[in-house]
């Protein structure tokens, strides 16, 4: 049951995470009065709509994506008025198609109500909205996590490890034979004991604590707090394979102790939010540049029955059953909560970063042809020509569909491989 509830959860989330977006696009051109006629979450047949305004709001049958309809997102042909064009050329048929569907929307009255009558810098806050909602959204998302609920790990310390291995051993049960004792036990560490200091350093938190601990060279002191008091151990760290830091999966090497702290959680700072939300645009950005290189492994993964690893690409599908794992999981509830807040703030944190891409049917696509406008227009001023209108977006309707497709073919690869091989945290 908490399986199932997790899904739905996490699903619901998404689509709150969609209409987010949708509704930074439609208040900033409500804002700046252009007329928007739908508001809609999902795509396909439509579920559910009702009429508020001039605006149809409603969701569609298949719950990905969503969009607003803005009246005169293409200019009209220069020279012409709606509902005339002209078809010639090998694409010309397609960018009139889309320009006469664009101008079923308009109506008596919309003249000075549509988008590209704008100025370039209202329609690129008009099309950045959307993204920047879902930056916002997820900044939100990893405050509540870290400020509110925490990170796990104090500085009591909870275990103590009798032989060193490497990140990857660490599933045995037995120490090997020639297996050397850990820093921590070969200097006394007790479970129980507070950390004070290493290397005459203070510290009052386990995640600054435990990056700290990876550049220490030498033998230095380590000063516990053990029954009341401060008592001073000599700690010589090794250098081990241990897992990443940084977000990423994988393996470094790196100074290492051999202990494990008490997994309390204890709440951050604001100052840590914003060093956590770097690390996870950068780790992000990092991901969806690779994606194209992933699709060969996608491929092996989905039909192949290739073993899926932990930073594997995954699906709405894929994150929605990610969250019901985790819900369905018998462990601490902050756990649950703060792992699946930091899955949805990295959900956001992907729309925020692909939604940002300069080509359309991107909302970067519209945001770089009001740029290229700006400056043409600036340019034609220097040198004292005439205004050379609106850049025509109706003109790259070719190369959307293109990209479009591409996106929807990668998209339902990564679905089936969360169908037929579906990552599984457990």
């Amino acid at each position: 049951m908490l399986y199932v509830l997790g899904i739905v959860l996490f699903a619901l989330g998404i689509a709150f995470a969609i209409a987010w977006h949708e509704l930074g696009h439609y208040s900033t051109a409500k804002y700046f009065g252009i007329r928007v006629p739908e508001f809609m979450v999902g795509w396909g047949r439509t579920l559910f709509s009702r009429q508020i305004g001039e605006t149809e709001f409603g969701f569609k049958v298949i719950p990905v994506g969503g969009y607003i309809r803005m009246v005169g997102m293409l200019p009209p042909r220069a020279g012409e008025t709606h509902g005339r064009s002209r078809k010639s050329g090998p694409f010309q048929g397609l960018v009139e198609s889309v320009r006469a569907e664009s101008d079923l929307l308009w109506r008596p009255g919309d003249e000075t109500r549509e988008f590209w009558t704008r100025s370039p810098w209202k329609r690129i806050v008009v099309m950045a909205a959307g993204p920047v909602m879902n930056l916002i959204l997820a900044v939100v998302l990893i405050a509540i996590a870290l400020m509110a609920i925490g990170t796990p790990g104090t500085m009591t310390v909870g275990y103590v490890a009798k032989c060193t291995l490497r990140a990857d051993q660490a599933a045995m049960t037995e120490c090997p034979a020639d297996a050397p004792p850990t820093p921590a036990a070969a200097a006394g560490l007790k479970p129980g004991d507070t950390i004070v200091s290493l290397a005459g350093v203070r510290y009052d938190d386990w995640e600054t604590f435990r990056r700290a601990v990876r550049t220490v060279t030498g033998t230095v002191p380590l000063v516990v707090m053990r029954d009341g008091h401060e008592q001073t151990l000599t700690i010589t760290p090794v250098q081990n394979t241990v897992g990443k830091l940084d977000g990423t999966v994988g393996y470094e090497q790196a100074a290492f102790l051999g202990y494990s702290p008490v997994m309390d959680y204890q709440t951050r700072g604001p100052g840590f939010v914003a060093q956590q939300l770097g690390q996870y645009v950068t780790v992000t950005g990092s991901a969806l540049a690779a994606l194209p290189s992933r699709v060969p492994e996608l491929f092996r993964q989905a039909f192949l029955g290739e073993k899926r690893e932990i930073d594997t690409p995954m699906s709405v599908v894929g994150v929605s059953r990610i969250g019901g794992e985790v819900l369905g999981q018998d462990s601490p509830i902050k756990s649950k909560l703060a792992f699946l807040l930091n899955l949805l703030a990295g959900v956001n944190l992907s729309m925020f970063l692909i939604n940002l891409l300069p080509l359309p049917p991107f909302d970067g696509g519209q945001i770089m042809a009001a740029a290229w406008e700006s400056v043409r227009r600036r340019i034609a001023t220097l040198r004292g020509r005439a205004d050379p209108g609106p850049v025509d977006i109706a003109k790259m309707m070719p190369v959307a569909y293109a990209v479009g497709l591409l996106f929807i073919c990668y998209s339902l690869l990564v679905v089936a491989a969360d169908v037929f091989n579906p990552l599984r945290l457990s």
